[in-house]
């Protein structure tokens, strides 16, 4: 595996309204790109845990996981027509920065996903089970790769505190 996770950081969100688009198969970036969908969310104020990014979210639901396209807002933000929202309690996130080529499919694999949970481990963090996980793809760390041709995405797994 190629991904290496630079350092690892803990950030808190508040009470959080997580507007977008709910799948329950693989998201599809496509249809946003096309449908230039975040900059319809993007005219409203964004919790810092967002940053200047969108994300890729995910967690289990009755049993199933669930996948979001959309961004972290304040709890009372009014949702768009045509998208969707689920609110989500008060969490604290271990973020680990990922290094890797551009386009590497390694970002996505459960291998890196299970090589944060062992690292989480030696710093004595441990994840909530079933909870969100979410990549967050940040500009420019994740859009403007570097002279090796790497870029950094934030790959964020909720904590139990």
């Amino acid at each position: 595996m190629s991904v290496k996770i630079l350092e690892i950081k803990k950030e808190n969100s508040p009470a959080a309204r997580f507007i977008g688009k709910k799948y329950n198969t693989a998201p599809n970036w496509g249809e946003w790109w096309q449908n230039d969908w975040f900059s319809i969310l993007e005219k409203n104020k964004r919790l810092p845990i967002n940053d200047d990014a969108y994300i890729g979210a995910v967690h289990i639901a009755a049993g199933a996981p669930e996948h979001w396209i959309g961004m972290f807002f304040p709890i009372n933000t009014t949702v768009p027509d045509g998208f969707e929202y689920i609110d989500i309690a008060p969490t604290e996130y271990a973020v680990c920065y990922l290094y890797d080529k551009e386009n590497s499919p390694d970002f996505y694999t459960m291998d890196t996903h299970n090589m944060c949970l062992e690292e989480l481990k030696k710093l004595g963090l441990k994840h909530r089970e079933d909870d969100w996980c979410f990549e967050r793809y940040h500009c420019p760390r994740f859009t403007a790769a570097d002279e090796n041709g790497n870029v950094i995405l934030d790959y964020a797994i909720s904590i139990e505190v």
